[in-house]
C-alpha cells in the first residue's frame, strides 16, 4: 500500500518573508557587489563602512533561512497529520553565530560540527504524530568527507589552475578544458557523500537512510549533469526530478522487523513543463513570484512521493 505525502504551504504565507529577504539581503548585496567591482576596475578604495552593511545582510539571510525551513516543514503532511516545528529563532541564531565563530578560529575544521548542529536543530524540533525526529550523523564523519571530497580536490584544482595560466598559447585551451572537466566531476562525489550523510535520521523506532552504492549513484548524478550541460540547461528540470526519483526510491525506513521504502511517481513531461514554467514566471517577475513557484513545485513533487507500506520482512 502506498501512502502519499501532501504539501499544503501557500505562496502567500511565504511571500512576506521572501520580500523581506529581497529588500534587506539580496538587493543590498547585489548593489554592494556592483560597487565593489566598479571600484576594483577604477582603482578606488571601497569605504570601510560599506563592509558593515554585510552584517544586516547576513542577519536577514539567517532570518529567511529559519522561517523558510520552518514553513516548508510545517507544510508537509503524511497520513492526515502535518509535521510540526517547535524550534525557536534565537536558539537557531545562537547556533549559527557560535558555529561561525568556531569555524573561523579553527580555520574551517569546526565546520563539520557546525553543519551537524544545524541539521540536528531542525530535526529535533520537528515532530510527527507527537514524536520527534533525531539526526544521527556525526561531525567527525562529515569532516573526513570534506577533507577527501572537497579540501584535497580544491588544492588539486588550484594547482591545475596555476598550470593553466602558465601554459603556452597552443596548450592553454586544452588546459582550460581539463580544468573545467575536473571541476565538473570533482563536485559529484562531494554532493553524493554529503547528502548521504544528511539522510541519517531516526523517528520512533525507525531509522531513515539511503540504501545506495557510491559508483552507481555518482554515475547517475554525472549523467544527469552531463545531459544538462549538453542541452545548455534546457534539460535541467528533468535532471532534478530524475535524480530525486533515483534517491527517493533508495531511501529506506528500517525498523526492528520491517523495511519500508520511499518512491516517486514521475510524470516526465508534466514535471518538465511545470518547473520550467514556474522558473520563467519567477524570472519575469524579478523574483517576486518565487514563493508561489516554490510551493507549486513542491506540492507537485511531494504529492507524488509515497512511502510503500507493504513492509518486507528482514532476513
Amino acid at each position: 500500500m502506498k501512502n502519499y505525502l501532501k504539501f499544503n504551504l501557500a505562496g502567500k504565507k511565504l511571500f512576506p518573508v521572501w520580500v523581506a529577504f529581497l529588500i534587506f539581503s539580496i538587493i543590498p548585496y547585489s548593489l554592494f557587489i556592483v560597487y565593489y567591482a566598479k571600484a576594483a576596475t577604477t582603482g578606488e578604495y571601497v569605504p570601510w563602512w560599506m563592509f558593515l552593511l554585510l552584517i544586516p545582510m547576513i542577519v536577514a539571510a539567517f532570518v529567511f533561512t529559519f522561517y523558510y525551513i520552518k514553513f516548508i516543514i510545517e507544510g508537509v503532511e503524511y497520513k492526515e497529520k502535518s509535521l510540526l516545528f517547535g524550534g525557536k529563532f534565537w536558539e537557531y541564531f545562537g547556533i549559527m553565530l557560535l558555529g561561525f565563530f568556531l569555524s573561523v578560529i579553527t580555520l574551517g575544521i569546526y565546520g563539520a560540527w557546525y553543519c551537524r548542529d544545524i541539521q540536528r536543530f531542525f530535526l529535533k524540533n520537528t515532530t510527527h504524530d507527537s514524536q520527534n525526529f533525531n539526526f544521527l550523523g556525526k561531525g567527525g564523519k562529515l569532516l573526513v568527507i570534506l577533507l577527501l571530497a572537497m579540501y584535497v580536490p580544491i588544492v588539486i584544482l588550484a594547482i591545475l589552475n596555476i598550470n593553466c595560466f602558465n601554459a603556452s598559447m597552443s596548450a592553454i585551451s586544452w588546459s582550460k578544458f581539463a580544468y573545467q572537466m575536473v571541476v565538473y566531476f570533482i563536485m559529484i562525489p562531494y554532493m553524493y557523500l554529503v547528502y548521504k550523510w544528511m539522510v541519517n535520521i531516526s523517528h520512533k523506532d525507525y531509522r531513515i537512510s539511503w540504501e545506495t552504492k557510491f559508483c552507481p549513484s555518482c554515475g547517475k548524478i554525472a549523467l544527469e549533469m552531463l545531459l544538462t550541460v549538453i542541452t545548455v540547461g534546457i534539460y535541467f528540470p528533468l535532471a532534478i526530478v530524475r535524480i530525486y526519483k533515483y534517491f527517493a526510491e533508495r531511501t529506506i525506513i528500517t525498523g526492528q522487523d520491517t523495511v519500508k521504502r520511499f518512491g516517486y511517481d514521475q510524470d516526465q513531461l508534466g514535471d518538465f513543463l511545470l518547473i520550467w514554467g514556474q522558473t520563467l514566471l519567477t524570472i519575469i517577475t524579478l523574483g517576486i513570484y518565487f514563493p508561489w513557484a516554490c510551493c507549486k513545485i513542491m506540492k507537485n513533487i511531494l504529492g507524488r512521493t509515497y512511502i510503500e507500506e507493504n513492509s518486507l520482512e528482514l532476513n
